[in-house]
């Protein structure tokens, strides 16, 4: 992930250099050799993910300078890279606030027996009465009958089998460390905190979407609490995308490897242009569409 776009571009380069001296270690080897097992590590992937947004980003603006957004989100840990794009946090404090996010819950997935499942094509209101049934929390709205559910194993399989009779069509465990978003990050989202605190952070140039309010958030005292309860709360993905398209937003660009946020943006909104660029090959299409 990410070589082909260091291999063509200096200045995504230079962010992964930074990256690596920012964190003591190599990052950028784990993320452009692997091997898998390691990179999806949480508290690899995270700062993988950040770092490698903000190389598209800023290979995107250099290339098209007269780009300016007016709004930016991210789903869970892409809220921070929409936030460090915005200059909330500056790259390398932006970096230091996300490793230590995804070591600490990390070690909340070591600590915890968790599991999480995807609901599919039920009924909201059924979901949410299936989760309190199962003692499990509702961590991601991702888009009308696509929800997810967090919490123990226990809960998590007791909401599996519970989903047919709450009329949801399908009920899949996911393969995670942990349960993401959910009471079970609760010492992750406690130790968090002081890491925010001490966090430089600034008022964004452009309003950035909060997962757990599904409101713009810039003033720097809301972005430290709202990025600190996202860790334990429902991802509102639906509501912010809905708030977005009601402000008039017509283009979205989605930065990063794959696209499930571009796939699931139709099933939101169909009035939405999505664009979506993953690397080097993709990001060169996207920029001649916006030259």
């Amino acid at each position: 992930m990410g070589k082909d776009l260091v291999e063509a571009s200096p200045i995504a380069r230079e962010l992964f250099e930074r990256a690596d001296q920012v964190l003591g270690r190599s990052l950028s080897e784990i993320v452009f050799e692997g091997p898998e097992e390691e990179l999806t590590k949480t508290a690899n992937c995270q700062p993988a993910l950040f770092v490698h947004g903000l190389a598209m980003w800023a290979v995107l603006k250099e290339a098209c300078p007269h780009l300016n957004p007016v709004a930016a989100a991210g789903l869970s840990l892409g809220e921070m890279t929409a936030h460090t794009a915005a200059g909330s946090f500056t790259f390398e404090e932006g970096l230091r606030v996300v490793a230590q996010r995804g070591r600490l819950m990390d070690e909340a997935c070591a600590e915890t027996e968790g599991a999480m499942a995807a609901m599919v094509g039920g009924d909201e209101a059924a979901v949410r009465e299936l989760a309190a049934e199962a003692g499990v929390d509702v961590a991601n709205l991702n888009a009308p009958g696509q929800i997810v559910l967090s919490g123990t194993v226990e809960g998590i399989d007791k909401a599996v089998a519970g989903a047919k009779a709450r009329k949801i069509k399908l009920a899949k465990k996911l393969k995670v460390a942990g349960a993401y978003h959910s009471r079970l990050m609760a010492n992750a989202e406690a130790k968090l905190g002081p890491v925010l605190v001490d966090a430089e952070i600034n008022a964004p140039n452009y309003p950035v979407v909060s997962n757990q309010r599904a409101e713009e958030v810039t003033d720097p005292s809301e972005i430290r609490e709202t990025l600190q309860k996202q860790v334990t709360g429902s991802v509102r993905w639906v509501e912010s995308m809905q708030l977005l398209r009601e402000k008039g937003n017509q283009l979205f660009i989605e930065l990063g490897p794959g696209k499930v946020l571009a796939g699931l943006m139709p099933r939101i909104d169909k009035g939405a242009t999505v664009e979506t660029a993953g690397d080097w090959e993709s990001l060169q299409v996207l920029i001649e569409k916006l030259k």
